[in-house]
C-alpha cells in the first residue's frame, strides 16, 4: 500500500505543482542558456556521515557497490528531462572527488525536513566543472543520519515513536562558480516531502510481546536483510517483477520529476536600450 502511495504520488506531482512551477534556484531562462552540459559525479557515500549500523565498514561497501549498479537510471532519466543539451557521466572516483571538493557539512531541519547539506570549495568545482568541459555538475550524496519517527506494528495495534537511523539521498547541481542552480531535498514545490532511502533499524515488537515486556527494543537490520530491500524490484499491474529497482528509482523519480523545463514559460523581458538611437534625418 505504501509503495502504490508513492507510486500514485510521484505520477500526480506534476498536476500538484503545476507546469509552470520553477524547481531551480535561478531563472529558467538562466538554466536553459547556460547549462548546456551537465555532468553526473558517479554517486558518493559520505562514510564520515551518521551511519551507525554495527557493520558500518560493510554496510559502506555494500551502498557503494549499489550505487555503481543503478547510478545509470539516474543518467537516463536526466537525459530524458530533455532540461540539457547534454549529460554525461564522469569517468572519476566519486570518494576521492568528494574527499577534494567537500568543504563541510551540515545536519539541517528546514521546514520539518532532516537532511545532511553539504557545501563544495569553489576552487576544486571550477577546476572540475573546466576541466571537463561542463557548465554545471551534480553531486547525489547518499549519507546517513538519525531523526524521529513512529513507527507501527505490523497489525497497527503497537507503535513505538523515537530515533531511526536511516538511510537518505540528496542532490545539488552546481555551476562552476559554486552557484547551487537545483538542490534535493527541493523547498521549491508548493507541497514539501522528502522521502528516505531506507530505515536501518526496526522496532521489535514480537519480541517485547513474547516476553510481556512494556519495552520496545529498536535493533538494527541484518546487512543481507538491507541487500534484499536495495535489491527489490518493482512490479508492475500484473505484479510481475521488472527491471527497475525501487528504493533507487523512487529517489530518481522524484530528483527528475524537480528538473523538467516549463518549455511554455514566456520568454524573459529584453531590457531597453539605455540610449535610443538616433532619428534618420532626410537625404540630402
Amino acid at each position: 500500500m505504501k509503495r502504490l502511495v508513492l507510486i500514485l504520488g510521484l505520477a500526480l506531482l506534476p498536476l500538484i505543482n503545476g507546469c509552470a512551477r520553477n524547481h531551480f534556484n535561478v531563472p529558467q531562462d538562466n538554466v536553459v542558456d547556460q547549462v548546456k552540459t551537465l555532468g553526473l559525479v558517479p554517486i558518493i557515500v559520505d562514510a564520515d556521515s551518521d551511519i551507525r549500523h554495527p557493520q558500518r565498514d560493510e554496510l559502506i561497501a555494500l551502498a557503494t557497490a549499489q550505487n555503481r549498479l543503478h547510478e545509470r537510471d539516474l543518467l537516463r532519466l536526466l537525459k530524458n528531462t530533455n532540461s540539457f543539451y547534454t549529460v554525461t557521466m564522469l569517468d572519476a572516483d566519486p570518494n576521492a572527488l568528494f574527499r577534494e571538493l567537500l568543504s563541510r557539512r551540515e545536519r539541517r531541519d528546514d521546514a520539518a525536513i532532516q537532511y545532511n547539506k553539504y557545501f563544495f570549495k569553489t576552487e576544486a568545482l571550477t577546476s572540475l566543472v573546466s576541466k571537463n568541459n561542463l557548465d554545471a555538475v551534480m553531486l547525489v550524496v547518499v549519507s546517513g543520519i538519525t531523526r524521529p519517527e513512529k513507527i507501527s506494528s505490523s497489525n497497527l495495534l503497537d507503535s513505538l515513536e523515537t530515533d531511526y537511523n536511516y538511510l537518505i539521498m540528496t542532490a545539488q547541481i552546481l555551476d562552476r562558480k559554486g552557484n547551487i542552480i537545483w538542490e534535493y531535498p527541493n523547498f521549491r514545490t508548493r507541497f514539501l516531502s522528502y522521502t528516505p532511502v531506507l530505515n536501518l533499524q526496526y522496532p521489535d515488537f514480537d519480541e517485547a510481546r513474547a516476553n510481556m515486556s512494556p519495552k520496545i527494543q529498536v535493533k538494527f537490520k541484518a546487512l543481507e536483510g538491507i541487500k534484499r530491500a536495495l535489491d527489490e524490484r518493482r512490479r508492475d499491474l500484473l505484479l510481475r517483477e521488472t527491471s527497475e529497482v525501487d528504493l533507487y528509482m523512487t529517489q530518481f523519480e522524484a530528483m527528475t520529476s524537480l528538473l523538467e523545463i516549463d518549455r511554455d514559460r514566456k520568454p524573459a523581458p529584453v531590457a531597453e536600450k539605455s540610449q535610443q538611437e538616433p532619428a534618420k534625418g532626410p537625404k540630402p
